[in-house]
């Protein structure tokens, strides 16, 4: 049994969503913060590892013949990350890629430096004939997509960032984000940084699976350090202005991270964007609130096939 089957079942066991300068409405959590239903079965997919460079990058795919929507995991994630969307997506017709960055699970790192992520990217669409898609990044999955986005404008349908700081070499927005979270948010265990109190104290069996996906990614430090994949552009406000693609920016009322003021600050910054609060959510809103975040993220998609 594969990588991805083991902790999708345990997952699956464990716990079975205007524009950037309008007055944007959270989106309502109707359901309790651990919903077990939201866990559906997921979409049969053909899984593969593929050699990128110096590296192998292990993938699912669900394929078919709809648009291709491209999933960018969190820093604490991998390809497993998913099992909240990927049934949802695959359902509403699309075809729905996830993949694990170097250093991740079922991913190795590589013998040097690692290479921009765009690269690795670039590379993989290539090999699995991906021309153009809808990029859904998640916290550093976010950054990730953002730098795609810039290096490749060509190549995206759509772009959706969901708690993620994106502008990170914009000295001005790193203070001002800085300053908005105590100094040792870092030092606290990852569940406490990336989940929400409201999932965390109704769900621990969502939290327990939430872990063993990170955990799955666990390789000696300083592995995990040149594994850690670079950037091919300065992310800036002024850089986002460039991207003409539709982008849709998520965030969660709770995330300690990226609080609703960075998100619409961010989206100011990008031509042609919306913004969506989660209600109920820490920085991880796909996996504590799916329903909401699926409902915005797919009333996102089909708006931009219909331009």
């Amino acid at each position: 049994m594969s990588l991805r089957s083991n902790v999708a079942e345990s997952c699956i066991a464990a716990v079975i969503a205007a524009m950037a300068t309008a007055v944007t409405l959270p989106a309502r959590a109707s359901e309790p913060a651990c919903d077990e239903a939201e866990v559906l079965a997921q979409a049969s997919v053909v899984e593969g590892t593929l050699s990128i460079g110096d590296a192998r990058l292990r993938y699912w795919d669900t394929g078919g013949n709809g648009p291709a929507v491209v999933l960018l995991h969190p820093g604490t994630g991998n390809l497993m990350s998913w099992t909240r969307q990927q049934p949802a997506l695959a359902g509403a017709g699309y075809r729905v890629i996830g993949y694990s960055r170097r250093g991740h699970a079922g991913s190795d790192s590589g013998p040097g430096a690692a290479p921009p992520a765009a690269s690795d990217l670039l590379q993989l669409l290539d090999a699995l004939k991906v021309r153009r898609f809808h990029a859904v990044g998640v916290a550093a999955g976010g950054i990730y997509a953002t730098d795609f986005a810039l290096s490749h404008p060509d190549r995206l349908l759509s772009l959706t960032i969901a708690g993620s700081l994106v502008a990170i070499a914009d000295a001005d927005y790193m203070k001002r984000s800085s300053a908005l979270r105590p100094a040792i948010l870092n030092q606290l265990p990852s569940e406490f940084r990336e989940l929400g109190p409201q999932y965390r104290a109704s769900c621990p069996s969502g939290v327990a699976a939430w872990l063993a996906i990170e955990r799955a990614n666990a390789i000696d430090p300083a592995a995990q350090a040149s594994a850690r994949p670079t950037l091919e552009n300065r992310l800036t406000l002024e850089a986002l202005k460039t991207l003409r693609m539709p982008v849709l920016l998520m965030t969660g009322d709770a995330d300690l991270y990226t609080p609703p003021a960075l998100a619409f600050e961010i989206a100011r910054a990008f031509p042609d964007s919306r913004t969506r609060v989660i209600d109920g959510a820490g920085h991880s809103a796909n996996w504590e609130q799916p329903r909401a975040f699926n409902a915005v993220l797919l009333e996102f998609l089909a708006s931009t096939t219909q331009r």
